[in-house]
């Protein structure tokens, strides 16, 4: 009888041993799935080419807390994971040397990022305004620092009206409000052309504003 007891509670746990098996077995098999994911940067970063000319997303670099600003420095840089990328002789490497001059991002040249751009801000005031925008550094080149950064620009944008029609406009039909109408100032347009340019006088000042660039577009943006 005793036997008989003791096979029968270990049938229970046998079963419930089998049970758990596959469980245990299967983590490490989710976890490999999870290691082979290609990461996002993979596809910005060009297969087989020279390290020294990958993008800056595609590897890692040691600061060198040596280098001199404003001088050309050597940076000890590594692929990411996923990269591949060779030297001159054309062999695979994972490790490697890139010179670049010693500065942050955004200490870099207007020509070296791209920033966001502002329509609300006015491009014609005095004192210039300026706007907050988000700069981005281009991917070929390298730098110290966060890549994305926060600046004030000045405001550049234009509206897509010539400065060469509007003074032709303030020369010939300026008597009409023609100029003013051009750069959407209905109000000072319609002025003219009941005044009769003022009498001449107004349509001689509207030609010396506008030549030296004192009277844009109403709204506020810059001539092309």
């Amino acid at each position: 009888a005793g036997s008989l007891m003791t096979t029968k509670l270990s049938q229970p746990q046998s079963t419930l041993a089998k049970s758990l098996t596959p469980t245990s077995t299967n983590a490490p098999y989710f976890k490999a799935l999870e290691s082979t994911e290609i990461p996002p940067y993979v596809t910005n970063c060009p297969s087989n080419g020279l390290c020294s000319r990958l993008p800056p997303d595609c590897m890692t670099c040691n600061t060198n807390y040596s280098c001199i600003y404003g001088k050309t420095a050597t940076f000890d840089c590594k692929v990411k994971p996923h990269v591949h990328c060779v030297d001159e002789n054309n062999h695979e490497q994972e490790n490697f040397t890139i010179n670049m001059t010693c500065q942050f991002c955004w200490q870099l040249a207007t020509s070296d990022y791209v920033c966001t751009n502002s329509t609300n801000c006015m491009t014609v005031s005095c004192p210039r305004q300026r706007y907050n925008a988000t700069c981005t550094v281009r991917d070929h080149i390298h730098c110290l620092g966060n890549r994305v950064f926060p600046k004030m620009l000045y405001c550049n944008w234009t509206g897509g009206y010539k400065w060469s029609t509007a003074l032709a406009l303030s020369i010939t039909l300026g008597g009409f409000g023609a100029d003013r109408f051009y750069l959407g100032q209905w109000r000072e347009g319609l002025g003219k052309l009941f005044s009769f340019g003022g009498l001449g006088i107004w349509t001689l000042i509207d030609v010396l504003l506008i030549g030296v660039g004192y009277v844009g577009p109403a709204d506020g943006s810059l001539y092309i």
